[in-house]
């Protein structure tokens, strides 16, 4: 028995719609909006099809490429810039703004688990005061 495979340039290609959806990426969320319209335009489930799809995949709501450009700001971050004065201030404040990050992350946590006693508490003494209600009561 023998196998075939397929060695054309074709065969790691990607469909027509990923390469569409990742030209409407570089390009950004207008060019998502543009098709939308456009698509409303020329034949109206087309366009609805495109709306329902920016919903579904979050597009509509936030920046296609904002996952890269997050990753690229905090490249440069790191880079040092040559000056070495201004890179000890650097790696200093970062230094700083992440502990002061995790204090804040800490004392949220504090925040939730003394609500969430409070909370508790509120329910048990409630609940108490419900059994001593009806034990009075028969």
């Amino acid at each position: 028995m023998t196998t075939i495979t397929d060695t054309s340039p074709l065969a790691h290609r990607p469909g027509w719609f990923t390469r569409a959806e990742n030209w409407l990426d570089a390009k950004g969320r207008g060019a998502w909006i543009a098709a939308m319209v456009l698509g409303f335009v020329f034949f109206w489930p087309v366009g609805l099809a495109l709306l329902f799809y920016m919903i579904w995949s979050k597009r509509m709501f936030s920046s296609c490429n904002r996952k890269s450009t997050s990753m690229r700001q905090g490249m440069n971050a790191m880079r040092p810039s040559g000056n070495s004065a201004f890179d000890a201030y650097k790696t200093d404040t970062l230094r700083r703004l992440e502990e002061e990050q995790h204090q804040f992350e800490a004392f949220l946590e504090r925040l939730r688990d003394a609500k969430d006693k409070a909370e508790f508490d509120q329910f048990m003494n409630d609940r108490a005061d419900k059994a001593d209600n009806s034990a009075v009561q028969a």
